[in-house]
């Protein structure tokens, strides 16, 4: 094995075989989830793709089967996911349950980054319910299945949730009270729309603080982590350049193509948290922290350490859902 928690981290090299291991990744046909699930897969893991195209999805895993599934690799397999929607993020949590009877890692990248402020029917932003509350709904559905696999002996049973360095920027003086907070435009804000991303980020970080909590307390072995994948060159990326426009847009785009990491190794540290043999080596380290490419356990931001705030998002979220009859 080669040095695991170095920026000399190789997904080739650095973790085991993960055959009869079942992986999970949300928002994989692009990007840094893309790449993730090739690495996984490569590996010997059974790694499933879920989003909300199928056509996209199936295109995607054609294309990683071009691009090098060999052999003796493992498979990669669709999943419908539509996190826009908790009913349906709740459905689709189920209806995996039903085919596969484990699950070793679940993966939870999908995200919209910078976009226009929205409200739809249920009441909730849409980038607070597609980058925390379905995967929040998604992961509770999952977890008893997470938790049966984590009974078995030499189990290694994770949760990876991709947050961003983002929330060093606008990551201090956040609650989430209530649907208000929840729906904050952030108009006053020099970037609404990067403020808007930067709280539902913030999310994730305390998302995976309480999560980790909850779990130590029930005495399940299961290791949560959240992590910034780096500052990387992707469909998602060249979005914001685009929605943008005129000349901020067109910095943007000569950032991104000319200072910005490729998705290959962009996925790197999502690779590391889901894989990397010193995680579980080193349970008790890792268990909660929040990760800097690649493998370095860093501070989220002043909001991202906040236990009572993780508290308070996590009620919060339970009882939005309540309101809309989603019940977990």
């Amino acid at each position: 094995m080669g040095s695991a928690s170095s920026k000399n981290f190789n997904p080739a090299t650095d973790i085991g075989d993960l055959s009869g291991k079942v992986i999970l990744v949300t928002g994989g046909n692009s990007g840094i989830g893309y790449t993730t699930i090739q690495h996984l897969a490569r590996r010997g893991a059974k790694v499933y793709m879920a989003g909300r195209n199928q056509e996209r999805g199936k295109a995607a895993i054609d294309r990683l089967k071009k691009e090098g599934l060999e052999p003796g690799n493992g498979e990669v397999v669709w999943l419908e996911l539509e996190l826009s929607d908790p009913r349906k993020a709740k459905s689709a949590a189920e209806e995996f349950r039903k085919v596969e009877k484990r699950l070793d890692v679940l993966v939870n990248n999908a995200a919209l980054i910078f976009v226009p402020h929205r409200i739809p029917e249920d009441g909730i932003q849409d980038v607070m319910m597609v980058n925390h509350v379905g995967h929040f709904v998604f992961t509770n559905t999952l977890l008893p299945l997470l938790k049966e696999t984590a009974k078995e002996t030499g189990s290694d049973v994770r949760i990876v949730n991709v947050s961003s360095d983002i929330v060093q920027v606008y990551g201090s003086g956040l609650r989430f009270r209530n649907r208000e907070d929840f729906n904050d435009d952030h108009a006053k804000a020099w970037s609404p729309a990067m403020a808007r991303h930067a709280r539902s980020k913030v999310a994730n970080v305390l998302f995976t603080k309480e999560l980790q909590r909850r779990l130590d307390e029930e005495g399940a072995p299961i290791i949560v982590l959240s992590l910034h994948p780096g500052t990387i060159n992707t469909e998602g990326t060249m979005g914001v350049a685009t929605w943008n426009g005129g000349v901020i847009g067109a910095i943007f785009a000569w950032f991104s193509e000319h200072f910005f990491t490729t998705p290959t190794n962009g996925a790197y540290n999502s690779v590391f948290a889901a894989s990397a043999p010193v995680v579980r080596a080193n349970p008790e380290k890792y268990k909660g922290a929040y990760l800097r490419p690649i493998g370095v356990i860093s501070t989220p931001g002043k909001d991202g350490v906040k236990t009572d705030l993780a508290k308070e998002l996590w009620r919060t979220t339970e009882e939005l859902l309540k309101e809309i009859g989603v019940e977990l």
